[in-house]
Formats: C-alpha cells, structure tokens, sequence
C-alpha cells in the first residue's frame, strides 16, 4: 500500500513538472506551438529573370534564322488568265479607248510599217522623215557577268543617206596607199596625220588602219575614242578593198544607256520592203553580240517615225530566218 501510494505521487510530481515547462516555454516563445502556415500564391506572375531569357531566346533565334533573300522583281505569267494582271482585258471592244488600260499591241513588222506609214498621212508631216528601231537588249551572261556596250557598222542592202561616209586609212606602204585610194579613200596616210588630227585639220566618220602601223597611232586613242581603229570592229586588216566597202558607205550603231539600241533604218517614203530588210540586218547583227547558249539577246523591239508614237513589232521572224539560211 505504502508502494502504490509512492508511485501515484511520483507520476503526480512528473506531470506537474512537465505542465510548469510547457507554460514556461509556451510564454517565454509562443510560436513553437503557434499553427504553421505555408505561403499558397493564387496568381502567376513572370520574373524579371525570365525576360532576359526571352531576349536571349529571341537573339538566338535571329541568329539561326537564314538570311532573307533579297526582294526581286518577279514577272507575273499571264498565261491562261481570261485578263491580264492589272488590266481590263485582252483587247478593247470598241474603237475609242484608254490606252494604259490593255495591253500594248504587238505588230508584225510590215503591219507596224503600213501604220506609220498611215500616220504621217494624217498627220500632214514630211514624207521622206527618218524612220527609228529601239531594240532593249539582256546584256546578262553568268556570275554578275555582262556584255559590254559595242559600238558595230553594218552595211545596209538599201542605203537612205545620199553622200558616202568620210575614210582615213592609215598605212606607210606605197602600194597599200595606192590601192586605198583607188577604191575611194578620202585621206590616206602614216604616221604624219597624226599631229593633223589632234589640231582638228582633218575630221572623218571612220578611221581604218593595216596592222603595221597601229602601235604608232596611241596617241589618237583618247581623241578618236570609239572610232580608233580596232580589229574587234572590222577596221584594222590587210584587205583594204573590203574595208572601204564596208565602211563608206556602212551604218553604225551603237548600244546606249547600257541595254538600248536606237538607230535609223530608213524613212517613210521608201518602199516596205527595203525597210524590212534593212531591219533584218541591224536585228540579226545585234543578235550576234551575245554568245547564243546564254539565251536570247533581244527582250523588246519597236518602231517610231521621227514625229509618231513607237509602235511594238515581233522581231522573232527576223532571228528566225538567220537560222534558216545559216
């Protein structure tokens, strides 16, 4: 009994103590038992961190991004639309128009001729006018390459210029000199033209010159420019008859603005077909410039009379029947 008793006021003695600590220390730091609650954000909102690692992202992506092409001018196919791009129609209805609003025709050659023909009847204007081709040429070749602008002379089957063109011919040989002037030179000569020239004493349309002699004529080079004699052109060689025929009574032409050719063919009062002619051989010369595996060489051909408005012509069948007879 005495035991018992002993126990019971060593488990009282315990739990008084334990009750004396847990006030103590509740009192001395009263958040150990204060209810823990965790921070719970209801709403999302990006960190600044994490916009720069936009920019990064967006920066990189730039620099995987490949490089745009430049812009180019893409030609628009036609081709089995019931109208032109941007245009009315095909053709006009009627016979009162608006011209920007349809394509401009293409005429065949002797057509196009006929109607400037037409023109300057009701126009009142002079019969014999000049009579003009612009070709527009494609001077491309490959990697950035191009055809230089030439300068040519041709001889035309049916001249329209009624005085034969001015020749110097350049050789020190007496008999080369002789036959020079026979066949209609106007000035032959050597080295001692030379000072005559660069003093304008002596002007011409061509200069021709025989091999020999060319190395001693440098000095004209920046006077005559383009009309120094070149073998490129036909106007240095051996065969001096063949030259004058070319060149007195020859037409040149030359390419301007890079990509133009515009030059007489003949005038309004000679007969079509002269005309005609005559715009074979200048379409079939400039033709021979570009080398034929890069394509073709002509993109546009058209006709005007010195007072009319240019009319588009189909130039094709003049390349058409070079081929033919080649």
């Amino acid at each position: 009994m005495a035991a018992s008793a002993r126990s019971l006021l060593r488990v009282l003695a315990g739990c008084q103590r334990q009750i004396i600590i847990s006030s103590a220390s509740s009192s001395l730091c009263p958040f150990h038992n204060a209810a823990r609650h965790h921070p719970v954000r209801t709403y999302a909102a990006a960190a600044k961190p994490a916009k720069k690692e936009k920019k990064v992202e967006k920066r990189a992506a730039k620099e995987v991004k490949p490089e745009e092409k430049k812009k180019e001018k893409q030609k628009i196919d036609d081709t089995g639309r019931h109208k032109p791009y941007g245009l009315t129609a095909w053709e006009p209805i009627d016979d009162v128009y608006v011209v920007r609003h349809y394509p401009k025709p293409v005429y065949d050659a002797n057509v196009a001729v006929e109607m400037l023909k037409n023109f300057q009847k009701l126009d009142f204007t002079p019969e014999d006018q000049p009579l003009f081709i612009e070709l527009k040429l494609d001077m491309k070749l490959e990697k950035k390459r191009k055809v230089e602008p030439f300068v040519s002379t041709v001889h035309l089957p049916h001249s329209f210029k009624s005085d034969m063109n001015n020749v110097v011919v350049f050789t020190e040989n007496p008999e080369e000199a002789r036959v020079a002037t026979e066949h209609g030179a106007t000035i032959v000569g050597g080295t001692e033209l030379i000072e005559k020239i660069l003093e304008d004493e002596i002007t011409a349309d061509f200069y021709l010159a025989v091999p020999d002699i060319v190395p001693k004529l440098q000095a004209l080079k920046n006077k005559l420019r383009k009309k120094f004699p070149k073998s490129k052109r036909g106007s240095v060689g051996v065969n001096i008859p063949k030259m004058l025929q070319l060149f007195k009574s020859g037409h040149e032409y030359t390419v301007e603005r890079d990509t133009y050719v515009y030059t007489q063919v003949g005038t309004l009062d000679m007969p079509k077909e002269h005309i005609i002619d005559n715009m074979q051989v200048i379409v079939q010369d400039v033709a021979s410039h570009k080398p034929t595996e890069f394509g073709g060489f002509i993109e546009r051909a058209m006709m005007s009379s010195k007072t009319s408005e240019g009319l588009r012509i189909k130039y094709e069948a003049f390349l058409q029947q070079e081929v033919k007879e080649a």
